[in-house]
């Protein structure tokens, strides 16, 4: 079967399985908003300082003649905020928004599908909003339509966070999932009715698309790989004496429960150290703003930093209340760190409570704060599980995730 794949701001999910279907010989056509070659001239344009982001959206050679780019919204996207105009790319209906970055993306690729069936396309395979206007065009060329859940399903999150903010009124301000338009929680809807298939990335999500009241023909789950472990993690006893270091990497909003993890080491905060990174959504959450006054705070750091920053500690803590997979969990477990998630997570599909890792229930700050003590008393633990982690990031590099989406492709009964 030959493949349109199109994903405006691609990722390593997707590069991964650009390489799959590439190798199986099945990829006829990858779209995205920008995409840079070696030495191509905005590959050039990306090592001036200004540009530097641009080096995030690098790919193969070998993947340069299939590869057609709408780059207009995306680059005004990601230059305008360098300059301070941020009003046009922030919020859903700003000119330059993410969200018109996928729609304006969406049109375009729509308007090539029938250049792309006369080549002899057969599937097109798209993302969350940004598959709809594909998806109407496929359908009348014929084209099996491939959606990509990236996230859980919308209604799902509204319930959850529509909860947390009665739960934890001050933190509402790092809850703007709540916000978007009815006609973009429409479009998310149109483009499942379409799809001849959704592929998710774990179990949880899949689950949360049983409260869609259309017809979905057919869910896959497909989880993620793990990036190359790290062969030169010494794992070791850890000191019945010292603080347990603690680290979080996301979001710094409720939906990842960070209210319940500061809650949780506020009990303990004699016996573990927390470090955090990420991003705030915004600086209106003063509770937010005082309790990271309180730990290790680290906005951002460049990938190959948070990896080993991940090496050096001895537990990832990701109680995350909505996810779609949550692939700190896995770059954490390549490095050797145990996680502690929920099954709202990638959890669920990858981790085995008490040996490769722990589970706890999500919103649960007592659960949260009953295991780490746990772990505080009977360290021992944590060292097993980091080792029984690392065995399990090795079981699944990407290659396996790539190989697996392509089999699913290739055995899909429509």
């Amino acid at each position: 079967m030959k493949i349109i794949v199109s994903h405006p701001t691609s990722n390593q999910v997707n590069r991964a399985m650009l390489k799959g279907l590439q190798e199986a010989k099945q990829l006829q056509s990858f779209y995205t908003s920008v995409a840079t070659f070696p030495n191509n001239p905005i590959d050039r344009l990306s090592g001036l300082k200004l540009f530097s982001e641009l080096k995030k959206r690098q790919f193969p050679s070998e993947l340069q003649k299939l590869t057609h780019t709408y780059p207009y919204k995306e680059l005004m996207r990601m230059i305008l905020p360098k300059f301070s105009m941020q009003n046009h790319t922030v919020g859903e209906r700003a000119k330059f928004s993410i969200y018109s970055v996928y729609q304006y993306f969406d049109k375009m690729v729509a308007n090539q599908l029938l250049k792309e069936t006369n080549a002899g396309a057969e599937a097109i395979y798209a993302y969350e909003d940004g598959a709809y206007h594909s998806f109407v065009k496929a359908k009348e060329l014929g084209l099996k339509c491939l959606y990509d859940q990236p996230i859980g399903y919308w209604q799902v999150a509204h319930k959850i966070l529509q909860k947390e903010r009665e739960l934890w009124p001050e933190w509402e301000a790092t809850l703007p999932g709540l916000n978007d338009s009815e006609e973009k929680l429409l479009n998310k809807d149109k483009e499942l009715a379409l799809a001849d298939c959704v592929f998710a990335a774990s179990t949880f999500t899949a689950n949360t698309l049983k409260e869609y009241s259309g017809n979905i023909k057919q869910v896959k789950v497909v989880p993620f790989g793990f990036p190359a472990i790290n062969t030169e993690k010494k794992i070791t006893k850890i000191e019945s004496n010292k603080k347990i270091k603690l680290l979080f990497v996301g979001g710094l909003s409720q939906r990842k429960g960070i209210a319940n993890l500061f809650k949780a080491v506020e009990n303990l905060k004699n016996h573990v150290e927390l470090t955090i990174v990420g991003r705030k959504l915004n600086d209106h959450c003063s509770i937010l703003n005082e309790t990271l006054k309180k730990h290790h705070y680290i906005p951002s750091l460049p990938f190959p930093k948070v990896l080993e920053l991940m090496a050096e500690q001895d537990i990832f803590v990701f109680p995350s209340l909505f996810e779609g997979f949550g692939m700190v969990i896995t770059e954490a477990m390549s490095q050797g760190l145990p996680v502690i998630t929920t099954v709202n997570t990638a959890g669920g599909d990858l981790i085995e409570h008490g040996k490769n890792g722990w589970l706890v229930t999500p919103g649960s700050t007592d659960e949260l704060t009953s295991l780490l003590q746990e772990l505080i008393e009977n360290p021992e633990q944590i060292t097993t599980a980091a080792q029984e982690a690392l065995k399990t990031a090795k079981k699944r590099p990407w290659a396996t995730y790539a190989n697996e989406v392509v089999e699913t492709i290739e055995n899909l009964k429509y």
